[in-house]
């Protein structure tokens, strides 16, 4: 039977570029949250670039999107990690430096033990996530799916 992780993406469309000053406080925190993430119960991997940060990489061919993709062990691991006050305060100050969403900007799937998820499959599961809804393929924290089981 092959065990199965949690992939996780969130997108987010920055209002202003990311090296500009409206944005320095979250540049800032982007070190101390992604540490958090690192040491988290349950954490697998995430996307980096070689200084350690993803806000090079990018998703639907927009450069004003940044994009948060991990692997966590199981949906509790990820939910105790998005609790945790290190990542709650950053996510309090949210509309400061991001768009207010206006379609699903975020989703989960299961992907097989060690397979590590590229932003164009991210991609492709948010397209998919936004033209059907929740499925087993992708879905959202609120309405979650159990893995395949095999």
């Amino acid at each position: 039977m092959t065990s199965y992780e949690l992939a996780q993406v969130n997108i987010s469309r920055m209002l202003e570029p990311i090296d500009s000053p409206l944005l320095a406080d979250f540049v800032a925190a982007l070190g101390p949250v992604n540490a958090l993430a690192d040491e988290a119960d349950g954490f697998v991997w995430r996307l980096k670039e070689e200084g350690g940060y993803a806000t090079g990489f990018r998703i639907f061919d927009d450069e004003w999107l940044l994009v948060n993709l991990s692997v966590w062990r199981d949906p509790k691991a990820l939910d105790a990690f998005v609790l945790h006050p290190g990542h709650r305060a950053v996510m309090r100050r949210r509309r400061e430096w991001f768009a207010r969403p206006v379609e699903a900007m975020t989703v989960l799937w299961w992907v097989p033990a060690g397979h590590r998820p590229t932003p164009q499959e991210a991609e492709r599961r948010l397209t998919l996530l936004r033209a059907q809804g929740p499925t087993a393929e992708a879905f959202t924290p609120r309405q979650a799916y159990e893995p395949p089981t095999d």
